[in-house]
């Protein structure tokens, strides 16, 4: 019964983690394709009003902000936010999406396999066809990106990978997700100044910056902490390829793009895929 509740718990963290990617994701799309915000700047809020959320959460719970958390975590924090948004500027969506995933997959799973863990059987096949839905739900929207902006993308996707990684050990998911946020915050204010300017924003865009920062990002990396321990690489790096279908799901109902058969079919095949992979 135990282990059981833990196991409901752990599926309970992960999808609503999943859910605050997909909107951030979302978030991030909108903001740096129609608004005037740069990518520097939005970096910049998006990682503080994160700290400043969880900074307060934090004393509300009596503890120190900065108790927890390490600057290697912090760094590859930043390191996923800054080249995330710069590289957005010059791909497309999907192709984006594609690169980051690919390349937190290929991490975590590339690790994983080095720590000892063995895919075969159902696990092996969950995690090709996750990947084979989510190549075929972007492929449409394939472009041959240009090389500096795909290097950025994939950039991000080993940090990203590094960051959950290292997110398994980091012990009380909050305490440590606002030590990372608060650390990031000092390197997003040099590249602000590097690139001031360059500097643009409106209020629709400070806007979605804002809430990227403070809900999808900084709460949503709380909970993708509590879930990670009980999760083994693999499994966490197959179920992050969700993000792009439920993101292109949330595309659909919220931002009226067309909804098609292979968006449903891939979607299938993906979430399909992940509950192989992490039918244990």
């Amino acid at each position: 019964m135990v282990q059981e509740g833990a196991a409901a718990r752990t599926a309970l963290l992960t999808v609503f983690a999943m859910l605050a990617f997909a909107s951030n994701s979302l978030l991030c799309r909108v903001a740096l394709r129609d608004t005037s915000i740069d990518a520097a700047t939005f970096t910049s809020i998006r990682l503080a009003s994160g700290a400043l959320v969880l900074a307060i959460l934090l004393r509300s719970r009596g503890q120190r902000p900065m108790a927890a958390g390490s600057w290697p975590m912090a760094a590859m924090l930043f390191a996923y936010a800054a080249c995330f948004s710069f590289a957005y500027r010059d791909l497309t969506a999907a192709t984006g999406a594609l690169l980051l995933f690919g390349a937190v997959q290929l991490t975590m799973t590339a690790y994983g396999l080095f720590s000892g863990e063995r895919l075969k059987g159902l696990r092996l096949v969950g995690v090709l066809i996750a990947i084979a839905g989510l190549v075929w739900l972007l492929l449409p929207g394939l472009s041959a990106p240009p090389p500096v902006a795909a290097g950025l993308m994939l950039a991000a996707g080993l940090a990203w990978g590094i960051y959950s990684l290292l997110g398994r050990s980091a012990g009380d998911a909050t305490a440590a997700t606002g030590g990372n946020f608060i650390r990031a915050v000092p390197f997003a204010a040099v590249i602000s100044l590097a690139a001031a300017t360059q500097a643009s924003s409106d209020p629709m865009g400070l806007f979605y910056a804002l809430v990227s920062g403070a809900v999808t990002s900084g709460l949503g990396y709380v909970l993708w902490y509590a879930a990670l321990p009980a999760l083994s690489a693999t499994s966490a790096a197959t179920i992050q390829l969700c993000v792009p279908a439920i993101a292109a799901l949330g595309g659909v109902m919220l931002l009226a793009e067309p909804i098609t058969a292979r968006l449903l079919l891939a979607s299938l095949a993906i979430l399909g895929g992940i509950a192989l992979t992490i039918r244990k």
